[in-house]
């Protein structure tokens, strides 16, 4: 065990190193000396870090001890890229970013130490979904609501400031979708018609996905938000598809999607300028036009410049693309650090993911299998949204990468759900209680036995009762067994029992755990 602990904290310190090493050489290239704001916050950052592996190995001892070192990675890769991009445009976003990695950090270590058991949340499943709602909803509030940039999507809290109340819904909002599939599997597995080869659900059940699609089509229209939406709505698919094994419904949620897609595309300008941008990115008139195809094509030059190794950290020019450290924070890293430092990223996420994945394999519980699959699988399709979406492969949808693109909403709440990922990892790691074999024979033997008793004990009620009613009655035709005899049996019984708390085994008929012993003579 002494070992195992070394590597894995081994794994965490080379995190901190080379996040260490990347911070070095970034500001010795651009500013000439390390400022002492950032070695305070990474400092704090590397101890919270270490508190928080400690809670973890006491609270949940049998966790993934991946998922940590991954995420410090991410989150000091883009910790650096938004540092390189403040010193060009004199901004301090990279050191309140550190200051949410702190914050993120204290919230994931009081949930490791206060939920001991992921399945305390099926509970509050309906709780979930009010709390889920309100939260995806809140930016319509005349008050707090803002739009920025086209999308209501966010809101302001005196003394706060601005965040996303959406990157909290889908957490509550996969606390729902796990309890309620899991309550409802067997009715939604059972097949209806076979059209083409698919076993298509029953009409009736039908009624969950169409509910989300409508919701995910209400999100898109009243928050001008084609990300969140189509976030949503894939994730409950995946949920649902994991719940019931029926590629059916994937069929069906992908065409609802597709129907979704070109309804939006036609009806709202933003979704159509989306695609338009998507299918003609270099032409001059979409270039130059306000909203147009300048970010992306600024985000494929700066791809480009990177080449195979990138310019170095502190040689590029990161921050001609727009939001070159929010959602064009992909674009940024490979300038800088090239094809090689894009894939590297692609490898620590999809290393999170495949143990997200081998955690839904192998915890028995439906609502784990669930709960994991669906949060691991929101992160999986939000990653390939926005480097489909930089790299031309499909149009951009908004979203940002988590743990690396700048704000304080999507960072916390993507550091929660690697924490939950956590705490379900740990049941799943959980080795099996070992049971002895002479402790089982000795508990199947106590449990016949006292099975035994009990019918005794009915039958000599039963006899002592129909002598009593007889002799209530005048007529002594049955007459009542003795009264030692039930004290003899059992006392013999109990005797009988080797091993047994209560009992004392000194002789008597030896028995098997699967046979039934019968004392005082065969019945």
């Amino acid at each position: 065990m002494i070992a195992l602990r070394l590597r894995q904290i081994a794994l965490l310190l080379a995190s901190f190193l080379l996040c260490g090493m990347a911070f070095y050489q970034m500001f010795y290239r651009t500013e000439g000396s390390f400022p002492s704001t950032f070695v305070t916050l990474l400092t704090i950052c590397g101890v919270l870090s270490l508190i928080f592996w400690a809670l973890v190995n006491h609270f949940q001892p049998y966790a993934s001890q991946v998922l940590q070192p991954c995420v410090v990675m991410l989150t000091g890769i883009g910790a650096v890229m938004i540092a390189r991009i403040d010193h060009e445009k004199g901004t301090i976003v990279a050191q309140r970013q550190l200051e949410f990695v702190c914050i993120a950090i204290v919230l994931c270590s009081l949930l490791v130490v206060f939920l001991r058991d992921y399945r305390l949340l099926r509970r509050f499943s309906y709780v979930s979904m009010v709390v889920g709602l309100v939260l995806l909803l809140s930016p319509m509030l005349p008050v707090l609501g803002q739009e920025i940039n086209g999308a209501r999507i966010w809101i302001k809290l005196p003394g706060i400031g601005q965040i996303q109340p959406g990157e909290f819904a889908k957490l509550f909002l996969a606390f729902f979708f796990a309890a309620y599939l899991f309550d409802h599997r067997d009715q939604l597995a059972v097949g209806g018609k076979k059209v083409l080869g698919l076993q298509l659900p029953r009409i009736k059940d039908l009624g969950p996905i169409i509910i989300v699609w409508f919701a995910s089509m209400g999100v898109l229209v009243l928050q001008h938000d084609l990300g969140t939406s189509l976030m949503f709505f894939a994730m409950f698919v995946g949920m649902l598809y994991v719940s019931t094994g029926r590629l059916s419904w994937l069929v069906i949620g992908f065409i609802g999607f597709a129907v979704g897609a070109v309804a939006a595309a036609s009806i709202f300008g933003h979704v159509g300028a989306r695609v338009e941008v998507w299918l003609h990115p270099f032409d001059p008139q979409l270039y130059n036009r306000v909203g147009g195809s300048y970010q992306i094509v600024n985000g494929l030059f700066g791809l480009a410049a990177g080449g195979l190794l990138g310019t170095g950290l502190g040689q590029g020019m990161p921050n001609l693309t727009p939001f070159g450290n929010s959602d064009f924070i992909y674009a940024s890293i490979g300038e800088e650090l090239g094809l090689v430092g894009c894939m590297a990223v692609l490898v620590l996420y999809m290393i999170i993911i495949a143990s997200g994945f081998v955690t839904a394999m192998k915890v028995k519980d439906g609502f784990g299998k669930l709960l994991a699959s669906g949060l691991v699988f929101t992160m999986a399709f939000q990653i390939f949204t926005v480097v489909g979406g930089i790299t031309l492969v499909i149009p951009l949808t908004g979203l940002t990468m988590p743990y690396m693109a700048a704000g304080g909403s999507s960072l916390i709440a993507n550091y929660l759900l690697s924490t939950l990922l956590i705490i379900v990892s740990n049941a799943a790691n959980k080795p099996a209680p070992e049971v002895s074999t002479d402790t089982f024979q000795y508990e199947a033997l106590a449990v016949l036995r006292d099975h035994e008793l009990k019918e005794r004990e009915a039958e000599v009620a039963k006899q002592e009762k129909a002598a009593a009613e007889a002799e209530a009655a005048g007529d002594g035709a049955v007459e009542p067994l003795p009264a030692t005899s039930d004290a003899m049996e059992t006392e013999a019984i109990r005797r009988d029992a080797p091993g047994i708390p209560g009992t004392q085994g000194t002789s008597g008929t030896q028995g098997t755990p699967g046979g039934r012993i019968l004392t005082g003579g065969a019945r």
